[in-house]
């Protein structure tokens, strides 16, 4: 087989993102989501089920995550691992097709689901751990941020093709731009809807294919003997010796909390939207289009900042702006913006919410590019994909506890805004923790350090 150019490697690794970002932009936030709160027709018990749902995918990944890794850097060949979990991610999507309103099975449709974002978790974690072999330190930031920006376009651009040819409206039957669902999809069974598992998994499939083409393993391992037992002892080193490298300590203890947060504000938002100001499934698709377009923008523009400034500084900022943006979102709603009373059936909460959306965009594509890059920064080279399951629990470890959370302040409470108040807390927490993460980790602690 002829020699792939590393220009070709970088976009095939691009098209990653491009293929799984639907998965988080369709199903996660802006089309499922709120689909689930009209079936089930009560904002408040839709928000802790989903809650639940996503907690329980999440404590799955945060125990498999770092022994995955860690095999994976023993066994090597992270591609087959990705192939593994895809198929996850395929199934989990095809599997929303089953909620037909008035006559399907929530708890299989949600653990369908959970199976999905299984997959396509661990399939980003092996992916991820490919970056530092696509550039120098100097040029990563450029890099993930540009992949991070092509994803966004991926997403942006399924958002719209469900919103115009798919996804209809439960009172008249239409779609956003006035049109029957394609295919002769039943509008009244919600087909056109529903359809959006079947996209999300077909987009998958097809636009693989330029990472199937061009990607290539760099160090692929031949398995030595008691490879498992290897594996498993590398991973009870790197933890024992994380008090011993603090930066990195630091860094997986202020990212698990900032980055749980955000995706919080990710798997809620739609929820939020549709039970707070009684949006559509449409709006806030919508909603989600504005959200898509300011996070490219952003992210492209924020690979540039994290090159000049380091990862860090651009990562406190993001955490500032949306630590703003979370409290504010308590004090929205369709009656009352800050505790100013509006008119009946003012718009002045869809404009904020929509303002939100356009920040909580901008900043959320800029940190996580920037928090990809600065973990590889803090990663024992040697063991990257290690690193990067490490990472991954840090990034799960309260993504099942941050909706857990919601869902009990939800319940107890009974209120939607009382119940996203946690995400306040965390991305606090995590700026704080933020002050003992250097930029450049502690690369010098890993020499002779690897097994």
């Amino acid at each position: 087989m002829a020699d792939i150019s590393p220009r070709k490697r970088i976009w095939g690794w691009f098209f990653f993102d491009w293929a799984s970002q639907p998965f988080n932009t369709l199903l996660i936030t802006f089309i499922f989501a709120p689909y689930i709160k009209e079936l089930i027709g009560d904002g408040t018990k839709a928000q802790s089920v989903w809650g639940f749902t996503v907690g329980a995918a999440g404590l799955a990944i945060a125990f498999m995550a770092p022994v995955l890794g860690a095999i994976a850097d023993v066994y090597g060949n992270r591609l087959r691992w990705i192939w593994l979990f895809s198929i996850f991610y395929v199934i989990g999507a095809f599997g929303v097709w089953l909620a037909a309103p008035g006559s399907f099975n929530l708890g299989l449709v949600m653990f369908l689901l959970a199976i999905g974002i299984v997959g396509m978790e661990f399939a980003t974690i092996f992916t991820n751990s490919m970056l530092p072999d696509l550039g120098s330190k100097e040029e990563i930031g450029r890099i993930s941020g540009k992949g991070w920006a092509f994803g966004y376009v991926g997403g942006l651009v399924a958002l719209i093709t469900m919103l115009a040819l798919f996804a209809e409206s439960a009172e008249t039957g239409k779609t956003m731009i006035g049109r029957n669902p394609l295919w002769g999809l039943d509008a009244e069974a919600r087909e056109g809807t529903r359809f959006v598992g079947p996209l999300a998994a077909i987009w998958y499939l097809v636009f693989m294919v330029p990472f199937v083409l061009w990607v290539r393993d760099p160090k692929p391992n031949s398995v030595p003997s008691g490879a498992l037992k290897l594996a498993l002892g590398n991973l009870r080193s790197t933890i024992a010796r994380l008090p011993q490298t603090p930066s990195l300590f630091a860094y997986l203890g202020s990212s698990m909390l900032y980055r749980d947060a955000l995706n919080g504000m990710y798997v809620f938002g739609g929820l939020y939207a549709a039970g707070v100001l009684g949006w559509s499934v449409i709006d806030t698709g919508v909603f989600g289009i504005v959200a898509i377009i300011f996070g490219a923008l952003f992210a492209w523009l924020g690979g540039y900042a994290d090159d000049f400034f380091g990862p860090k500084p651009v990562i406190i900022a993001c955490i500032l702006v949306l630590t703003f943006v979370a409290i504010s979102i308590v004090f929205v709603s369709r009656e009352s913006v800050y505790g100013i009373v509006l008119e009946e059936n003012s718009r002045i909460p869809d404009a904020v919410f929509y303002i939100f959306g356009a920040t909580i965009g901008a900043a959320g594509g800029v940190i996580q590019s920037a928090s990809r890059t600065m973990m590889v920064r803090q990663a024992n080279p040697d063991r990257m994909v290690e690193s990067f399951g490490l990472y991954a629990l840090a990034g799960k470890a309260t993504s099942f506890l941050a909706p857990f959370a919601i869902g009990v302040a939800t319940t107890v409470s009974q209120n939607q805004q009382i119940g996203v108040t946690p995400l306040i807390a965390l991305f606090l927490l995590g700026l704080l923790l933020l002050r003992w993460v250097k930029t450049e980790g502690d690369g010098e602690k890993w020499a002779g350090s690897s097994n």
